[in-house]
């Protein structure tokens, strides 16, 4: 009768929203981190053997990587590492302790600013709060495919 009933959503739907909201994060946080190296802060080439370059390189890497292996099945990746889920739980994980890095530099003293891409200036602690409700928004869709049952039909 109504245009309202809609089939039930299934672990791969769940694994897909994942798996975009999981890239939408990793853009966010690629750009932002590219961002913020192009005007010397975070990862900084004294700080690690590694030039701010391959730390973006790397990121976005994961930017890829990750979504690709929670989208669907891959047979090689289940066979010899995690299950989709595992991952996905795994994945979590991290993805609450980046949210608790952010919330520390959003509550934190002021550090500062840096200039925005459309003019002006944005605080590290607006930036800090930004990316934590994306990091909250993307783990809860992570959460909710790796935690949840398969609907019954």
């Amino acid at each position: 009768m109504g245009g309202f009933d809609s089939p039930p959503m299934t672990m791969d739907d769940r694994f897909r929203r994942a798996a975009w909201a999981y890239f939408g994060y990793g853009v966010v946080y690629w750009l932002g981190g590219a961002w913020l190296a192009w005007h010397g802060i975070g990862v900084r080439a004294g700080a690690s053997r590694f030039s701010p370059a391959i730390w973006l390189l790397v990121g976005l890497v994961f930017v890829g990587l990750i979504p690709f292996l929670l989208y669907r099945r891959r047979r090689f990746f289940e066979r010899w590492v995690l299950s989709r889920r595992d991952f996905a739980r795994i994945l979590f994980v991290f993805m609450v302790v980046r949210a608790a890095g952010v919330a520390n530099v959003g509550l934190g003293p002021d550090g500062g600013s840096v200039p925005a891409p459309w003019g002006g200036l944005v605080s590290l602690r607006t930036g800090a709060t930004v990316f934590f409700f994306v990091t909250v928004a993307a783990s809860v869709l992570v959460a909710w495919a790796a935690w949840s049952d398969e609907p019954s039909a």
